[in-house]
């Protein structure tokens, strides 16, 4: 494949790799750029030894996308870690790429950056580079960017609960309404990196599934999996070569030294902590960073205990903090001494981790001490040690039962042990390379139950209209880790004001669903982010909600697998045991506390609401609430009212009580679908020239202009809102449109001091599919019945209803035009839905509607002058 161009130099992919990563490649990288990325293959997977830039794959594919021909490298990168963790390579490494784009200073990464900005089909602003990017933590986090403009190239960092969710169209924390412009964005043109695989098998056998069946559907997009690991299951495997092991810097990496000590307890229950402890204050005069391991809260807890006791510099790294304060602990002083780049200090430091420390994250300790776990376990916490072998005295110790429980995890860390002495002392990533793979994997935690997927089960999971549990369409969770008797269920808990102050009385369980479908549209509007979420084993969880309800019988919000919510309180949680959590997100009123220094604690009587703190990259609050007469927060948007007592007759009553709650969200990088509202109003002839000409861009970054798909978006982003102009609609954005409207009297969005309300369940988007049948240019194409389809169909979807339906009560329009029967509309909507998938499958479905979906927000987002 030639690289070359009329405008440009070939490509020296070495030099162009160098100063996007400030690295030359090792041989593997250059070799999976030139014989894989840029030829438009991809190997289904990577077996490469700690240490050596792996998730530098992203720096390849990034290339071989802006210089291998059109098409040929899917446009989407998609990372998927096993767990979110304080300092994630990926992230890390998204985000040095990105900001050499930004003011590309050498010829090599200008011609880059404008390769990349020419794959982009909507005009960058404010001098943005051609690189989107959501991540899991920080300003990135769970952003819009990614999906804004479907050309952009984009990587997504996300774990497998959040990317295998949204691949099935039951995307967390997300709302029914965006379900599908996930999946397709995820699903179609997109290559799927699956980090640590071996840590997730029933993933990536679900990842292979999906795979097969869209090659079985013939779905017109790309979809690739790439499983990366340093301790892979699979045979055969892309890896290092001889090449790579004779560079210096690569023998340094994988010989690195590390001299394995083994420590006898006889009763591990008793003395394992205390082991651990005195292990590690060994090293309390060496001035050097210390990295202890054990698998349970529990250990490491009582060994932070001991540390701090003993006047030690210590710091604590669980999976069961909440976000927040997970993302906070990168600026800590004693975490930073175990970053890479990390200047050496004079005292001795500790850091102290259960598993959440183990993958994903980019430290290097000095020494190690550490539990005896299963062989992947083992393997990992290895690499987090003198990872770049720039020691030579660096040493594991691990401590080892005399007598091993008869259980199968027991089984497998018997095995392991064994395996670990085999190695004679030497720790080293060849060392572990070297030993027999069918050994290795016998060792690894034993395998989850792995449940088949089918082609009913993903077309049970697309109809993403159909809100809460049905029969044949099962929690997707299951799906994404298997099912493990070894493994206990686990339960978030988040901290939320309106729990509190929308809670209501009820009388009858009529009323109680009213509010519990009131919570769920709250919950729609202002998502959960992970910056807000802690995580921990239910049982775990269960105990701290029983401290807290005995201060209190407070309200809570449980949201369940399929994001409906139930009301309910503390004394009511508590009553009804410890299963009827597992699995659910806790949501709690921040006045009844439970919160302390991230952790979920059932003693604390404080706690606090942190959903305004998700930031974007400017450090801006990408969402705010305020109350009455506080001022508005400036360049955002209304998007609620809430009246917190709708009993009181006036304002007089409750001059000192906070009574209005208004809700805001940025328009350009918050997560809603902008259906009503901008920050200023806009007209509906504007917007909707603003999302054809979007639509046209989008268009022809895919297909010929005039082909079928290109005529399907064009038009349906011509007529998508034909139904807005109903005097009701106007109506319920705070418009009221005079008797004999001229165009520009009717509006597509409110705004400024605008108020919409809710005082009609009429879905605009039904109304236009009435309208579209009086549009000549809609009418002549009655010689291509599929391309009418599809505009019918992209109209219906484009705010997330009809799929496969709209629900009873929306399918009406309150001034339908004549000769047009809204009855036989509505019945055809679920048909068509039908006929479109089994044509563009599920996925690829998915992504035409998102097509027009992105045209719509861009529009809304950043509309032209």
């Amino acid at each position: 494949m030639s690289t070359e161009t009329t405008s440009s130099p070939p490509l020296d992919f070495d030099e162009t790799f160098y100063q996007l990563t400030g690295n030359r490649p090792f041989p593997w990288q250059a070799k999976l750029f030139h014989d894989w990325f840029a030829q438009g293959k991809f190997p289904s997977s990577c077996n490469l030894p700690t240490g050596l830039g792996k998730t530098n794959v992203i720096a390849v594919w990034l290339i071989a996308l802006a210089y291998a021909p059109v098409g040929t490298v899917p446009r989407r990168l998609v990372y998927v870690v096993n767990r979110r963790t304080v300092v994630d390579q990926a992230t890390d490494e998204a985000k040095k790429l990105r900001a050499k784009l930004i003011q590309p200073v050498t010829p090599a990464l200008v011609d880059l950056a404008e390769r990349l900005k020419n794959l982009c089909a909507l005009p960058l602003r404010d001098e943005a580079p051609p690189l989107a990017i959501s991540t899991l933590r920080g300003q990135f986090a769970d952003n819009r960017e990614w999906s804004a403009d479907p050309a952009r190239p984009a990587i997504i960092v996300g774990t497998v609960d959040m990317i295998g969710s949204r691949l099935l169209f039951s995307g967390y924390g997300i709302g029914f309404k965006s379900k599908p412009l996930h999946a397709g964005f995820l699903g179609q043109d997109a290559l799927l990196v699956h980090d640590e695989a071996h840590l997730e098998p029933a993933f990536q056998e679900l990842l292979e599934a999906i795979e097969n069946e869209q090659e079985r559907c013939k779905e017109f997009g790309k979809f690739r999996v790439l499983q990366l690991s340093a301790t892979t299951r699979a045979v055969g495997a892309f890896s290092i070569s001889d090449l790579d092991r004779a560079t210096p810097e690569v023998r340094k990496r994988v010989e690195a030294s590390k001299v394995i000590a083994f420590h006898l307890v006889a009763d591990e229950k008793k003395q394992l902590n205390g082991r651990l402890v005195e292990l590690a204050l060994a090293h309390k005069d060496s001035g050097r960073s210390i990295l202890v391991f054990a698998h349970s809260v529990e250990t490491v807890t009582a060994i932070v205990a001991a540390l701090c006791n003993a006047k030690q510099d210590v710091q604590q790294l669980t999976g069961t903090l909440r976000g927040l304060e997970r993302d906070g602990l990168v600026e800590e002083p004693i975490f930073r001494r175990f970053l890479p780049a990390a200047a050496r200090g004079d005292k001795t430091v500790y850091l102290v981790c259960t598993s959440a420390g183990e993958v994903g994250v980019n430290i290097s300790a000095d020494h190690l001490v550490c539990d005896l776990s299963t062989f992947d376990s083992m393997a990992q916490r290895f690499g987090r040690v003198n990872r770049f072998g720039e020691r030579e005295d660096t040493r594991i110790d691990i401590v080892h039962p005399t007598d091993f429980q008869d259980d199968e995890i027991d089984a497998r860390r018997s095995l392991t042990l064994q395996l670990l002495m085999r190695l004679n002392g030497d720790g080293s990533p060849s060392a572990l390379d070297g030993l027999n793979l069918e050994d290795r994997v016998a060792a690894f935690a034993p395998p989850p139950t792995i449940l088949p997927t089918s082609d009913i089960l993903f077309d049970a999971w697309a109809l993403t209209t159909i809100r809460g549990r049905f029969p044949g369409r099962p929690p997707v969770e299951p799906y994404l880790h298997g099912i493990s008797d070894w493994q206990p269920p686990e339960t978030a808990v988040a901290w939320r004001e309106e729990v509190e102050k929308v809670q209501a009385e009820w009388e009858d369980d009529r009323q109680r669903k009213q509010l519990e479908e009131y919570a769920a549209e709250l919950l729609s509007d202002f998502p959960l982010k992970p910056h807000e979420l802690l995580k921990d084993r239910t049982d775990r969880v269960f105990k701290q909600v029983e401290k807290l309800a005995q201060h209190g019988d407070n309200p809570v919000w449980l949201i369940q697998e399929d994001e409906s919510v139930r009301v309910t309180t503390l004394a009511d949680v508590v009553i009804a045991g410890k299963d009827d959590i597992s699995g659910l997100t806790i949501l709690l009123a921040p006045r009844g506390g439970g919160l302390q220094a991230g952790l979920l604690d059932g003693n604390s009587d404080v706690a606090d609401d942190v959903s305004h703190l998700w930031l974007d990259e400017r450090k801006q609050p990408r969402r705010d609430r305020n109350w009455d007469s506080d001022p508005k927060p400036p360049g955002m948007r209304l998007i609620r009212t809430i009246d917190t007592r709708p009993d009181a007759d006036d304002l007089g009553e409750l001059s000192d009580v906070k009574r209005f709650w208004h809700w805001y969200v940025r328009p350009t990088s918050s997560d809603d679908d902008a259906s009503k509202t901008s920050k200023e109003p806009i007209r509906w002839q504007h917007h909707t020239n603003d999302v054809t000409e979007n639509a046209e861009g989008i268009g022809r970054a895919f297909f010929p202009i005039g082909d079928d798909y290109y005529t399907a978006l064009v038009l349906a982003a011509r007529f998508h809102d034909l139904g807005k102009k109903r005097a009701v609609w106007q109506l319920s954005i705070g418009h009221r449109i005079p008797e004999n409207p001229t165009p520009d009297d009717w509006l597509a969005k409110s705004g400024g001091k605008m108020r919409p309300r809710e005082i009609t369940a009429y879905r605009h988007e039904f109304g236009s599919l009435l309208e579209l049948r009086l549009q000549p240019e809609f009418d002549g194409l009655t010689d291509r019945p599929q391309v009418q389809d599809l505009i019918l169909h992209l109209i219906a979807v484009h705010h997330g209803y009809g799929r496969p339906h709209f629900p009873e009560g929306r399918a009406f329009d309150p001034e339908p035009p004549l000769g047009v029967s809204e009855a036989d509309m509505a019945d055809e909507v679920p048909r068509r839905f039908v006929r479109l998938q089994r044509t563009f499958g599920r996925w690829g479905l998915a992504y035409l509607e998102s097509l027009l979906r992105a045209a719509d927000w861009g529009a809304t987002a950043n509309p032209k002058e």
